[in-house]
C-alpha cells in the first residue's frame, strides 16, 4: 500500500499532537506540587523552547541542510515570536482566568480558525466534508470533558476569549508558514523560528517581576526537575513542533490543525493511567469521535488545494 505525502502529514500531526498532550502532563508536574514550586510558567516556556532550538540548530549544523535566505528571515523571526512566545504566553494567560478543561475546548477551535483563514485566503476549500471532519473532533474534545466544563471560576468567558484568540495565533501559523515550508525542510523552519520565539521569551523574563511572576533559579532546581525541563525541551518542543511542521509541509493546514484535539485526550488518557483518574465513557465517546473527525477530514473529496509556490511555480497537490 502506497503511503502518500498527504497520510505521512496527518500522522505526523497526529503524533505531534499526542507528543504535545505529554508535555502538558510533563509541565503541570513542572509547574505544579509534584515540582515543589521551583518553576514557574515563564522561566519553564523560555527553558523549553530554546532547548527546543538549540537541538534543532545543532542537527541542522550536523546534517548540513540549508539555511533560510536573509529575505525570508524577518517573516520567520516574525511568525516564530508568534507561535513560540506569543502563543505560550496568551496560552497561561487564559489558564490564569479559566479552568483547564473549558481552555481546553476553547483551544479545539485551531482547526475551525484555520479553515476559515485557508478559505478566506484561498489556499484551502472549506467543503462541507472537511466542516463536518472538524466540528465532530470539536464535540469529541466537549464529550470528553462535559463532566469539568461547568465547573469554573468566576468569570471564566475572559480565559475562555484569550483561549480563543490563542487559538487564532495558532491558526495565523499555520496558514503563513507554508510558503517557507515550500522552500525551505521543517527542520529549518521549526529551527530559526522557535530560536526566535525562545529569545523573545528570555528579553520577557527581566520583566516578570512588573508581570507579577518569580522567574526560577538553576540552583533551586532539583534532578527531576532538570529531567522534566530536557524532557520538555527536547520532545515536548524540538520532536514535538518539528512533527508539526513536517504536518504542514506536506499536507494542508486544516489537516494538521485538527489533530490537535488528540492532545487533551492524550492527557486526560496519561492521568488516568498515571495518575489513578477515572476513564470515563465520555473520555472514550470523545476519542473514537476526535478519530472520525480526523478520517473524515483528511478523506479525499475531489477538490484541488493550491499549494504554496516554490522557486516561482505552484506545488502539486
Amino acid at each position: 500500500m502506497k503511503i502518500t505525502p498527504d497520510t505521512k502529514g496527518v500522522a505526523a500531526a497526529v503524533l505531534s499532537s499526542a507528543l504535545g498532550g505529554t508535555a502538558v502532563v510533563a509541565t503541570r508536574a513542572a509547574v505544579g506540587p509534584l515540582g515543589g514550586g521551583a518553576l514557574d510558567p515563564l522561566s519553564l516556556a523560555f527553558a523549553r523552547y530554546m532547548i527546543g532550538a538549540l537541538a534543532l540548530m545543532c542537527f541542522l549544523g550536523w546534517v548540513g541542510l540549508a539555511r533560510p535566505q536573509r529575505r525570508d528571515l524577518l517573516p520567520i523571526v516574525l511568525l516564530g515570536v508568534l507561535f513560540f512566545a506569543l502563543f505560550p504566553l496568551l496560552f497561561n494567560l487564559s489558564l490564569a482566568y479559566t479552568s483547564a478543561p473549558r481552555g481546553s475546548l476553547a483551544l479545539s477551535t485551531l482547526p475551525l480558525l484555520t479553515l476559515a483563514l485557508a478559505a478566506t485566503l484561498g489556499i484551502e476549500p472549506m467543503t462541507l466534508r472537511k466542516l463536518a471532519g472538524v466540528l465532530l473532533a470539536m464535540a469529541g474534545v466537549g464529550s470528553a470533558l462535559v463532566g469539568d466544563l461547568a465547573a469554573g471560576p468566576e468569570g471564566a468567558w475572559r480565559g475562555d476569549l484569550v483561549m480563543v484568540a490563542t487559538a487564532a495565533v495558532g491558526a495565523i501559523f499555520n496558514v503563513f508558514s507554508r510558503p517557507y515550508l515550500a522552500r525551505y525542510r521543517a527542520i529549518a523552519f521549526v529551527a530559526y523560528a522557535m530560536l526566535a520565539g525562545s529569545l523573545f521569551l528570555g528579553l520577557a523574563l527581566p520583566l516578570s517581576g512588573l508581570l507579577g511572576v518569580v522567574t526560577a533559579s538553576p540552583g533551586a532546581l532539583d534532578p527531576g526537575d532538570w529531567a522534566l525541563v530536557a524532557y520538555l525541551g527536547l520532545f515536548g518542543a524540538a520532536l514535538t513542533f518539528f512533527l508539526w511542521g513536517y504536518g504542514l509541509e506536506h499536507t494542508t493546514p486544516t489537516k494538521v490543525a485538527v489533530t490537535v484535539a488528540v492532545n487533551p485526550m492524550t492527557s486526560m488518557l496519561l492521568a488516568a493511567l498515571f495518575l489513578n483518574e477515572q476513564v470515563t465513557a465520555g473520555l472514550l465517546t470523545g476519542l473514537a469521535a476526535v478519530a472520525l473527525g480526523i478520517f473524515i477530514t483528511m478523506r479525499p473529496s475531489g477538490e484541488r488545494t493550491r499549494r504554496p509556490k516554490a522557486g516561482g511555480r505552484d506545488l502539486p497537490p
